[in-house]
Parts: C-alpha cells; sequence; structure tokens
C-alpha cells in the first residue's frame, strides 16, 4: 500500500473542509502525523483518505485517466498472451520469465 502524507490544507481541499476540520478529524482517525522539515506537519492517510485522493486525481485529467486505462488494457493483453506481444513470440527469455512470475 503506498503512503501519502499531506499537510491539513491539501486535505482540506482534498475533503471539501477547513484546515482546523482536516487536523481534527486526523486526531479522531489517530491517523501518523509528523512535521516536515519545512515546518509543516503532514498526515499519512489511511486507505478511505487514499481512494479520495485517488478518485480526485483521476478526475482531474481525463488524459491521465485515458492513459491509465490503456495501461491496465495493454498489461492485461500481455498477461492473457503469456509475453507474446502483437502475434509475435517472445524471446526465449521473455517466455520463460513470463512463465515463472505467473504471466
Amino acid at each position: 500500500m503506498p503512503q501519502i502524507w499531506m499537510t491539513y490544507d491539501e486535505i482540506a481541499g482534498l475533503l471539501g473542509c477547513s484546515a482546523d476540520a482536516a487536523r481534527a478529524k486526523a486526531v479522531y482517525r489517530s491517523l501518523d502525523r509528523k512535521k516536515s522539515r519545512d515546518g509543516l506537519t503532514r498526515v499519512k492517510l489511511d486507505t478511505e483518505w487514499i481512494a479520495h485522493f485517488v478518485a480526485a486525481i483521476r478526475g482531474s485529467d481525463p488524459a491521465l485517466d485515458q492513459a491509465v486505462r490503456g495501461l491496465h488494457t495493454i498489461h492485461g493483453e500481455m498477461a492473457r498472451d503469456a509475453g507474446r506481444i502483437a502475434g509475435l513470440e517472445a524471446a526465449p527469455d521473455q517466455a520463460g520469465f513470463a512463465a515463472k512470475h505467473g504471466r
């Protein structure tokens, strides 16, 4: 699971509340907090807030969302093809890698 650390102002923007409310919510949720070298306190997001963050990113740029979908599609096709790409046989070492790693 990735770690995402955000300031209270960033969390406030994400959740649509004030920085003070974001701080209170972080304390209530017992989230890890630390003061960074720049003097700002950052909060480690939990899985629910990470989901909000990812949704905000995905919704902000349609081109980025399309690129992510394209990568998922290609990954699925490569996994089904066991290493073959566009109908071409994979090199022996690629096929062995795909078989060894369950791809």
